[in-house]
């Protein structure tokens, strides 16, 4: 695969599927979803792991349980045979086909594929970069967490060979540590509530990018009452101002957006010139 810094140079803005492409019987976190997503051109998959009672590694993301398969129970405290046994629902919540996969399973689907971005790293680095690393796929992973005074230690003991970005909603989370040579530390991920926060500032995104890093916006939204992008989401992009939800993190220089809507982003970068 090519370098993460290559692909940005090739097609200008990449995009991320956040939990692959999902909607109607498809789940997201679910294989199908990632490979709907590879197949609508994603440059980089997100997705979530939760680590079971016996350290082994599916794709469900942690708390959302009864989102995603209508029980009230808590992977993180069952034995992963037990786990095998569910079946993820659909948007009607309604049991599919499709289980709750491995890491190692996805991990053998994607194999050469896209970047993956590892999301929830933080649940146990330790058992999840060995098996990045089981699998000859640390070049091909980026893992996340939110940044304090102990994660660069985290990152030497257990991502070094590993692109990580940095989860940042302030300045104050900038750590000096992370432009040590002795780190694999590839940008930031911003989180803003407003367009007045100096992590969007034009002065702070081109400093970053004359130190090579590279930037990561959010058009998802999780929660409009606790929002990570402002109001430049897809919902505003899809309800007829791509401009201002987009075109926002493209005209600023965004070098990644994650996205719950991959065609439709793609089309609109790629028709304003801003992805190739």
């Amino acid at each position: 695969m090519k370098d993460l810094r290559e692909l940005i140079k090739e097609r200008k803005v990449l995009l991320a599927s956040h939990r692959g492409v999902n909607g109607g019987n498809i789940p997201c976190n679910s294989l199908q979803s990632y490979l709907i997503a590879v197949n609508q051109d994603a440059d980089i998959i997100e997705l979530d792991i939760s680590v079971t009672a016996d350290k082994q590694l599916f794709l469900l993301h942690p708390g959302m349980e009864w989102v995603h398969l209508g029980k009230s129970i808590d992977v993180s405290k069952m034995q992963s045979k037990d786990v095998k046994e569910l079946f993820l629902h659909n948007q009607d919540v309604v049991e599919t086909q499709y289980p709750i996969i491995t890491f190692d399973e996805v991990l053998d689907a994607l194999k050469d594929k896209c970047f993956i971005n590892v999301d929830k790293f933080w649940g146990d680095p330790e058992t999840i970069a060995k098996t990045i690393r089981k699998h000859g796929m640390a070049n091909q992973c980026i893992v996340k967490s939110y940044a304090d005074k102990n994660t660069p230690a985290m990152l030497k003991q257990y991502a070094y060979d590993m692109q990580y970005m940095a989860m940042i909603r302030d300045k104050d989370a900038v750590l000096p540590e992370f432009f040590a040579d002795d780190i694999n530390f590839v940008g930031f991920e911003v989180l803003f509530d407003n367009d007045n926060n100096p992590i969007v500032s034009d002065e702070f995104i081109e400093k970053m990018h004359e130190k090579g890093k590279i930037l990561w916006g959010n058009s998802i939204c999780y929660n409009y009452r606790d929002v990570i992008a402002s109001d430049h989401v897809d919902d505003v992009a899809l309800l007829g101002n791509p401009d201002h939800g987009w075109g926002y993190f493209a005209k600023k220089g965004f070098d990644i957006i994650q996205t719950d809507w991959l065609t439709q982003c793609d089309q609109y970068l790629k028709s304003k010139g801003y992805r190739k």
